[in-house]
């Protein structure tokens, strides 16, 4: 058996809470679903009388179990305006898991849920989010997660702790911020833990839960990891003897909704078919094997394995007669919201030995001495040589972060990149290169610099870069501040300027109107000024020049659409296109003798032109209204004397010779 199996707290104190209800209320009894999720613990429930709803509309009257894995507060809400009476026997860590999300949600984190989209545990989760928390299954979803986003992680209660780790680790990769509440149950973890343990030391591995119980087919999935042939039974009934053939030694483990009647069951069946003169035989030839058990003693730093993690405390194998536990407040020297940020199953690990042995028989071990021992030394030898070290960002404070670099680190926020950090939340969780710049052991105060780093870094880059860098050559670079007068260009550790003249062919009155902050552009490399390390660079050079096909898109004699793009004394500078202005002389702007342009046009104003001259190498173009307006004069003469000699010719009547007379004589009458 499995030292760790069958009803949790959780479900215990639900079933215990629907029988007293049962017994105390005179009117039926509703459970929201099916208490648990074993099909013979729900049969056995409706044979006492408590019937199995699926709405809260359903209830007309009488008393309401919630069951463990907890509703949605508008379910809640929704049945006391029904007054019904409410028995809550959502399970406690389900209870803290939900509350976490809607404190996470009031806080403005994107709450995300790892674990099964579809479970009725999740999706209550979820409805304390108001909606708003996204479930993530896997990495793989993980990865889909948005980068911007300020992350708030809470796990289903029966997650496999492997699963949740893999999920952070791809937050982690990505560099997002977040938080972590690991809810995580301790049973389930320890439950799972056993299984494993077990798995790897039989035969046979039977796991005994409901088929549809998240938790027990998560069981199920851990022993088979193991290399243990599982399977996943409800009842003794579905045992076969086939299994057991030429097996030794069978393991046996219970879901958290499984009853001990059913356990003992599925036990007794499974002693009628391992092979017991065979199990005897394996016992007592492993009782020929000899264990070296390692004495240890206080004070003794020794290397450990990790065995297993839950939310508050570490077991570690040593190789003494028992595993040593590391709490979670001797993991590390800053403050752990989740031993999961710090260590996982297999690490490899030095830890101090604090006490042989507790009130409780424990060894009690402490990574933070062992690692607070190490460090001191390798600081003091990386400060001397003035070498970097490596740590992980803990925390935000005030004034900067806490680093662990084995001792507990503090790096200014004034030194941690080359310029100003305005959110130093970003940092949380990313490990760090820094130089220590000053320590005292005495009093357990380190002052980190990474900013010295990247200022090294920066000044050989920008040397290899100035060595290395042509004049005429093309380079990627970002774009790091705009000016009014152009932008800084970041070619590869070195900045370089980047003219508003130089950014287009056409005229601009700001840098924002062609780049942007982070932008990645390509440009090339005007001059370099060695002995002043200045960089001039040109974007309009790397793209067309519309000057070059001119000639084609706007032919001699052709008639375009142009803008009135300013006034001169002499005439109007027009726009055919970005980069491409001509102008129109004053003498062309009309037909008529004017003294001012702005008699005939505005800024600002389309007009249509005709294109009378090109010098493509002195990027000039000869333009005229006037010969657009007199072509439009002559087609309209033309058109007009083509209409009169269709019309037929005018004939004189007598009545057009005199008709006036009679209207005339009319009128006097």
């Amino acid at each position: 058996m499995a030292s760790k199996a069958g009803f949790c707290s959780g479900v215990k104190r639900a079933l215990d809470l629907a029988m007293d209800t049962l017994k105390e209320n005179k009117g039926p009894v509703f459970t929201l679903g099916p208490l648990v999720h074993n099909p013979q613990v729900v049969a056995s429930l409706v044979e006492k009388g408590i019937r199995v709803i699926d709405d809260v509309s359903d209830i007309q009257e009488g008393a309401l179990v919630i069951r463990s894995h907890g509703v949605r507060p508008d379910v809640l809400l929704q049945a006391r305006e029904r007054g019904i009476n409410i028995i809550d026997a959502t399970c406690p860590n389900v209870r803290r898991a939900q509350e976490l999300a809607g404190e996470l949600t009031e806080q403005g984190y994107q709450v995300v849920v790892v674990g099964d989209r579809g479970h009725p545990e999740v999706q209550g989760i979820v409805g304390w989010t108001n909606g708003k928390a996204v479930v993530v299954e896997n990495p793989e979803e993980a990865a889909l997660l948005d980068s911007e986003a300020r992350l708030g992680i809470i796990a289903q209660t029966t997650q496999m702790q492997e699963n949740l780790d893999a999920i952070v680790a791809v937050i982690q990769e990505k560099g997002m911020g977040y938080k972590l509440c690991n809810t995580i149950c301790s049973a389930t973890s320890q439950r799972q833990a056993a299984a494993l343990k077990l798995a790897g030391d039989v035969g046979v591995m039977i796991v005994a839960g409901g088929a549809n119980s998240a938790n027990t087919r998560k069981l199920a999935s851990i022993c088979r990891k193991s290399g243990a042939a599982t399977y996943l039974i409800e009842t003794a009934d579905e045992l076969d003897p086939a299994w057991f053939k030429g097996v030794t030694t069978a393991g046996l483990t219970a879901g958290a909704s499984t009853p001990d009647w059913i356990i003992e069951e599925v036990r007794k069946r499974m002693d009628e078919f391992v092979d017991l003169d065979g199990q005897e035989q394996e016992q007592e030839e492993g009782m020929k094997d000899t264990v070296e058990v390692k004495a240890v003693r206080p004070g003794e730093i020794v290397k450990g394995t990790v065995v297993h993690v839950s939310p508050d405390e570490v077991m570690v194998d040593i190789g003494a007669k028992s595993e040593g536990v590391v709490p979670i407040r001797e993991l590390s020297c800053c403050e752990v919201s989740s031993p999961q940020d710090i260590v996982k199953v297999g690490d490899e690990i030095d830890v101090y030995v604090l006490k042989a042995e507790d009130n409780e028989g424990r060894l009690i071990l402490s990574k933070e001495k062992a690692d607070t021992e190490k460090s001191w030394g390798r600081l003091e030898e990386a400060m001397d040589a003035a070498e970097s070290v490596e740590g992980v960002v803990r925390d935000v404070v005030k004034g900067g972060l806490i680093v662990d670099i084995g001792v507990r680190a503090f790096l200014p926020a004034s030194l941690v990149e080359r310029g100003y950090v305005e959110d130093l939340t970003k940092y949380l969780g990313r490990t760090i290169t820094c130089r220590v710049i000053e320590m005292n052991r005495g009093r357990k105060k380190v002052i980190l610099s990474r900013k010295a780093l990247l200022e090294e870094e920066y000044v050989r880059l920008r040397q290899e870069m100035m060595e290395n860098l042509q004049e005429n050559q093309v380079v990627k670079g970002i774009v790091r501040r705009l000016t009014s007068f152009g932008a800084f260009v970041d070619i590869g550790g070195v900045d370089g300027l980047l003219h508003i003249s130089e950014m287009s062919w056409h005229r601009i009155n700001h840098p924002s109107e062609v780049v942007k902050v982070n932008d990645e552009i390509e440009v090339m490399v005007l001059r370099i000024d060695r002995e002043k390390e200045k960089i001039s660079l040109g974007l309009k050079q790397v793209l067309p020049n519309p000057w070059d096909t001119v000639e084609q898109r706007y032919p001699v004699d052709s008639i375009v659409t142009a803008k009135v793009v300013r006034l001169a004394p002499f005439g109007a500078f027009v726009q055919l296109e970005p980069g491409v202005e001509g102008l129109v002389h004053i003498s062309h702007l009309a037909d008529r003798h004017i003294a001012r342009p702005d008699e005939v046009v505005t800024e600002g104003e389309e007009i249509n032109v005709k294109v009378l001259n090109i010098d493509t190498g002195e990027k000039r173009i000869r333009l005229s209204i006037r010969e657009v307006d007199r072509g439009k004069q002559q087609r309209e003469y033309r058109e007009s004397a083509v209409i009169q000699a269709q019309e037929p010719a005018d004939v004189v009547t007598i009545g057009d010779m005199v008709g006036d007379l009679f209207d005339k004589k009319e009128e006097q009458e």
